[in-house]
């Protein structure tokens, strides 16, 4: 098998598990897809994908970065979660890893709910309450995130191919 070939097939597994990252938090999701663009560019000496698609690819990916950490932290801070939720959220993120997919919706959620309690001390029913709002807003700005980044993904896809094929 051409060396050539097995860059190209090395660069297409981690743009696919980049997909995966998308998803899964423990992941780098559009990093990967981007590092995977990189190799399929540097497999043919970057005559198909010059290094200005690269620039722009490397730009949407860092954007991509910074949705992350914007989305959740605007989902829990509409909803008014305190940097103890905040810090539960991503605990909870973590944490979920281990349990599956169920992890991953339940883990967000759970975490910012009980920092929401952890910051509020004392427990009843409007504590609560605002917990239970606060793990929703938290895990729907996960959510967000992860829709723009699906969208920033498809984006560089779209980006990749017109450079690869123009």
């Amino acid at each position: 098998m051409d060396l050539q070939v097995v860059w190209y097939l090395i660069a297409a597994l981690m743009m696919l598990v980049g997909l995966l990252g998308i998803v899964l938090p423990a992941l780098p999701g559009v990093p990967l897809i981007f590092a995977g663009m990189l190799v399929a560019a540097a497999a043919d000496g970057f005559e198909r994908v010059q290094w200005w698609w690269l620039l722009i690819l490397g730009v949407l990916t860092l954007v991509s970065v910074a949705v992350d950490f914007w989305a959740t932290a605007v989902g829990a801070k509409r909803v008014g979660a305190s940097r103890k939720a905040l810090l539960g959220a991503v605990i909870g993120t973590f944490a979920g890893l281990f349990f599956g997919p169920i992890g991953l919706f339940v883990g967000p959620f759970a975490g910012a709910a009980l920092g929401e309690l952890w910051h509020g001390r004392a427990i009843d029913s409007q504590r609560v309450g605002q917990a239970a709002k606060v793990g929703l807003g938290t895990w729907l700005g996960i959510a967000l995130g992860v829709a723009l980044k699906i969208a920033l993904a498809c984006t560089m896809f779209a980006l990749f191919a017109l450079a690869w094929w123009r």
